[in-house]
């Protein structure tokens, strides 16, 4: 049975940072890509961050580029976004899901993600 468990969200003043993590179980992150996506009240859910199985490939939505990064620890079966200089506008739910094709997440799409977990609220607030 497959599970992604994300963590690490909360609280933190613009300008700060956030480590989320998403631990996975059931399956091995060398052979799947997986990706981070959050969604905003009112709005639509949004690819944020994307990398690949073997690592080789990653995808930054325009309005993080420069201020996170995603990264993966291959022994902990485990995917990382660090976020930094967060803005308000970075206030949402964050997801991670794992991309059977290996393709849209590496665009920046969410659909056909086969495996999501339930989420970590990220908000950025003075």
């Amino acid at each position: 049975q497959v599970q992604l468990v994300e963590s690490g969200g909360g609280l933190v003043q613009p300008g700060g940072s956030l480590r989320l993590s998403c631990a996975a179980s059931g399956l091995t992150l060398d052979y799947y890509t997986i990706g981070w996506f959050r969604q905003a009240p009112g709005k639509e859910r949004e690819g944020v961050s994307c990398i690949s199985g073997n690592g080789d490939s990653i995808y930054y939505a325009d309005s993080v580029k420069g201020r996170f990064t995603i990264s993966k620890d291959s022994a902990k079966n485990t995917v990382y976004l660090q976020m930094n200089s967060l803005k308000p506008g970075d206030t949402a739910v964050y997801y991670c899901a794992t991309d059977p094709y290996g393709t849209n997440c590496l665009m920046g799409y969410s659909e056909g993600m086969d495996y999501w977990g339930k989420g970590t609220l990220v908000t950025v607030s003075s």
